[in-house]
């Protein structure tokens, strides 16, 4: 009888848990998924909203921008309120934002829409994290459902390009957010009915004075770059902008200097290959996230590509990046954490290199080769950055190094977006092709650099076994 009881006890243990995991794969596939389908509408959007190549830049950078500020705040808010009650605002903020994307009449409120879901993502996806830990008392059960749980951002990253393509071909540009919805909705529901409830505000604070301010540092920055091309770099709001640049940066650097509870513990930074993973997470994503913004309008502008068929090119991307991420954990504890890095850098250089080939006639096969070797390097230098800055810090502070490393991912790619696009926009404004494939090897040639530079930072700073946690060079928690 008691064996029965038992039994009948742990397998309504291992369903509650099963519906808790997919809740929160659910959130991070509709955060991730998010970010990648919106690529493929780029130029229908831009058509059918008369958008300039600033006001698409917008479209991608208002998400990154509110969702690489506010990541940290999420997982502080979900301690202090409740983590179920800040994934479920998370989820119900980026159904908000995707109906408002969804009917956005102009692309003002599309840029509007689109904010309003990086502020849910940044706010859901640190909480499943955190509710995911709190589920899984044992370590084994825990590591294994946390990599169900980081798998799915590849899933995204696969079956985005194709869904988005498909959906933006057959129903129009505003499917892709009216997707969204019904998925948000269900992740909502599970949350709030099956979840339990759990905090812990013992030492966690709010800290609205650094949050407000890196909001507006890099507020400031990425209008800088994206409008400086444009309106001309003497003109008195970009400069106006500028200074407010770096007085909210120094002020942001004051303010949390020796802050009990500071958004971003600047202690942390005196360890050399923690920054150098930081380093390395955002070089990674400004050349990747403004390849990924600028190939898919190069294919439908000048290859006349269906978004569909955009999707189909690019998956020669996203699955080599599956695949090979599934082999670099075994392949970094056998060359190293700075092996695969820097090899991971340079293969995404090389990739954006032959891209610089192109020409006003798409070549496919360069197109689809270029692609294989970004993918590559992608699936070789992604897992050992987070590692990496987790093993730099001691394990109470494991949690915080990942929430900077995914900032510094998005901050990167905000800024990539911003610049590289900006560099494509001030020739393609002419219009005519040979403008257009000048601004693209231009931005491409730009991300290399800035791609092979990251595979430098790693070869010089990384250790062979950086991969290995141990204490912290920095100060002591206090």
């Amino acid at each position: 009888m008691i064996s029965v009881a038992t039994r009948t006890y742990d397998n309504i243990r291992r369903s509650s848990t099963a519906v808790i995991l997919f809740t929160m794969c659910l959130g991070v596939f509709i955060a991730q998924l998010d970010s990648q389908v919106v690529n493929l509408a780029i130029k229908q959007i831009g058509s059918n909203l008369d958008a300039s190549v600033s006001q698409l830049q917008w479209v991608l950078d208002s998400y990154n921008l509110f969702y690489a500020t506010l990541l940290l705040t999420g997982g502080t808010l979900g301690d202090l309120y409740g983590r179920v009650r800040i994934f479920a605002i998370g989820i119900g903020l980026i159904v908000l934002g995707s109906v408002v994307c969804a009917v956005a009449p102009n692309a003002a409120v599309l840029i509007g829409g689109r904010a309003l879901t990086g502020i849910g993502s940044a706010l859901e996806v640190p909480t499943s994290l955190a509710i995911l830990t709190v589920t899984y008392g044992d370590a084994k059960e825990r590591a294994h459902a946390i990599g169900i749980w980081a798998s799915c951002n590849g899933m995204a990253l696969a079956v985005g390009p194709t869904i988005g393509g498909l959906l933006v071909d057959a129903a129009g540009w505003r499917s892709i957010f009216a997707l969204v919805v019904p998925v948000s909705a269900l992740a909502m529901v599970l949350a709030l009915k099956c979840i339990p409830e759990s905090g812990d505000s013992k030492g966690r604070q709010p800290d609205p004075v650094g949050q407000a301010l890196a909001i507006v540092a890099l507020g400031a920055l990425t209008f800088v770059a994206i409008e400086g091309p444009h309106w001309g770099w003497t003109r008195p709001i970009i400069l106006a902008l500028t200074a407010c640049f770096a007085v909210s940066g120094v002020l942001f650097v004051y303010c949390e200097r020796g802050k009990a509870g500071a958004l971003v513990p600047l202690d942390l930074f005196r360890d050399r290959e923690f920054n150098a993973a930081l380093a390395v997470a955002g070089m990674m994503t400004f050349g990747m996230y403004a390849m990924l913004f600028l190939t898919p309008l190069y294919l439908q502008s000048l290859g006349g590509a269906s978004a569909f068929r955009v999707g189909l090119e690019l998956l020669s991307l996203s699955a080599t990046f599956v695949i090979v991420s599934q082999c670099s954990g075994a392949l970094a504890k056998r060359f190293g954490a700075r092996v695969l890095m820097t090899a991971g850098m340079s293969a995404m250089g090389i990739g954006l290199l032959l891209l610089t080939q192109v020409s006003v006639t798409p070549n496919l096969i360069l197109i689809e080769v270029a692609l294989l070797v970004i993918g590559v390097g992608l699936g070789l230098n992604t897992a050992p950055v987070n590692a990496v800055a987790v093993a730099s810090v001691p394990p109470a502070r494991s949690g915080t190094a990942s929430g900077l490393v995914n900032t510094a991912r998005m901050v990167g790619a905000t800024m990539g977006v911003a610049v590289l696009g900006a560099l494509f926009a001030v020739h393609a404004a002419g219009k005519s092709p040979d403008m257009m494939v000048a601004g693209l090897r231009l931005a491409y040639f730009g991300g290399a650099v800035v791609l092979l530079a990251g595979a430098l930072v790693a070869l010089a700073f990384i250790r062979h076994d950086s991969m290995e946690q141990r204490p912290s060079r920095s100060r002591p928690i206090p």
